[in-house]
């Protein structure tokens, strides 16, 4: 992998006390961001070395994101009734208006979330696009359901769509003359529905700098419900080749991501971004309390396989992003090890949990490992056949469009 300087880390790793702590008080996720951070202190993998005896990472401080950051993409209602204190969430009709309600209720500290969060995020965008490093990791962020004007899915900031907005606007090092293009790739086990939604533009029959890949699983009633989570049509005349999904069916194992990546790889190759963001939720993984599939850490097709894959055979800066994943210490493991993968310097999966504050959450293994299950894979050969035929039809699309058309 090419760094953009002898003297520069080779990632940025986003964290602070303060960030942990509020991130910690999300609704869905209570504590998990303290307990991620945790472990991969407790391992020591912020002290990683290089062969040179560099150190493999940066830590970076998040900073909040300004009200003008936020209003890049939500709506100046929205944030003026999420971002204030004060609100009044009695206010049933107010609440319901705002998303603020059922799976996303309002909270202690949600103002200073919204705000961290994105502000994570950002420094992150910042890290790469100062060239300060090559890879940037915010655990913290990947809310991708966040809508422009409410909450939604757990989310209550669109951080992913804030990132993909200021990267869109860098000026590429390769070619410092053409517009940036941005690829954002979706690893969680739900539809990324508010990414793919803010930058879907059927309508256009120009080149896009941003490329959206949702890998998921979508059944009826599954959330999010969205006539952009299926499975593509090339023929349809609504058809946007830079807004793609790939769904899989229950049990997706590593075998099965193993049998698609190629379709990932040749979207990547005919796209060629400059910046690849990747969001890492992990509810996917054998053992969430989702149970829809039966994803492993480990192995050929496995979550730290497809990773190291971007990381470290894909040309163009690197965003990871947190995400979903409702087993916290099975996410505290996945991220952890994660890291230790984007810094070339993979932990064994055997590793015994070090003795720290939350060791006891980690029984009965006590290992880093997230094993897969006994749940039975229902993507038949048959069904995957059908989803690399269409995207073959896909990659041709999208290189008439790409070829054809100027960057809009």
């Amino acid at each position: 992998m090419q760094h953009s300087s002898v003297q520069s880390p080779l990632v940025a790793y986003i964290v602070s006390e303060e960030l942990a702590k509020v991130s910690s008080l999300l609704p869905s996720n209570k504590n998990r961001s303290l307990l991620v951070h945790s472990l991969v202190s407790a391992l020591g993998i912020l002290s990683l070395t290089s062969g040179d005896d560099r150190k493999c990472f940066k830590v970076l401080r998040p900073r909040r994101a300004t009200q003008r950051e936020l209003l890049a993409y939500h709506t100046r209602d929205y944030l003026e009734y999420a971002l204030s204190p004060s609100s009044d969430y009695e206010d049933q009709a107010q609440a319901t208006k705002f998303g603020l309600e059922d799976d996303c209720p309002p909270f202690r500290g949600m103002h200073e979330y919204i705000q961290l969060v994105a502000g994570a995020t950002l420094t992150a965008v910042d890290a790469l696009k100062e060239a300060l490093c090559d890879v940037a990791v915010c655990w913290d962020g990947g809310r991708h359901h966040a809508q422009k004007a409410h909450a939604s899915g757990f989310c209550y900031v669109a951080d992913c769509v804030l990132a993909i907005l200021a990267l869109r606007r860098a000026v590429p090092s390769s070619v410092p003359q053409q517009k940036s293009r941005v690829m954002y790739l979706d690893l969680d086990l739900h539809f990324s529905d508010a990414v793919s939604q803010a930058f879907h533009n059927p309508s256009s029959a120009a080149a896009s700098q941003v490329l959206t890949l949702s890998i998921h699983h979508t059944s009826p009633g599954f959330f999010p419900v969205s006539p952009l989570s299926v499975l593509p049509d090339p023929e349809d005349a609504s058809f946007d080749p830079f807004t793609l999904s790939l769904p899989l069916q229950g049990g997706a194992s590593s075998q099965t991501f193993a049998r698609i990546w190629s379709i990932v790889e040749g979207v990547k190759d005919t796209f060629l971004p400059d910046f690849v963001i990747v969001q890492c939720g992990v509810d996917g993984l054998a053992g969430d309390p989702m149970a829809t599939w039966n994803w492993s850490l480990g192995g050929p097709g496995s979550l730290g396989w497809c990773i190291d894959r971007v990381v470290h055979g894909w040309s163009g800066k690197k965003l990871l992003l947190g995400g979903g994943g409702y087993n916290s210490p099975n996410a505290a493991r996945a991220w952890a090890f994660l890291t230790s993968v984007v810094a070339g310097k993979p932990l064994s999966l055997d590793i015994q949990i070090p003795d720290h504050r939350a060791f006891p959450l980690y029984q009965p293994s006590f290992t880093l490992d997230v094993p897969a299950g006994n749940m039975q894979d229902q993507n038949s050969p048959e069904y995957l056949q059908h989803v690399e035929n269409i995207y073959e039809r896909v990659q041709t699309k999208l290189q008439q469009r790409l070829f054809g058309g100027r960057p809009s």
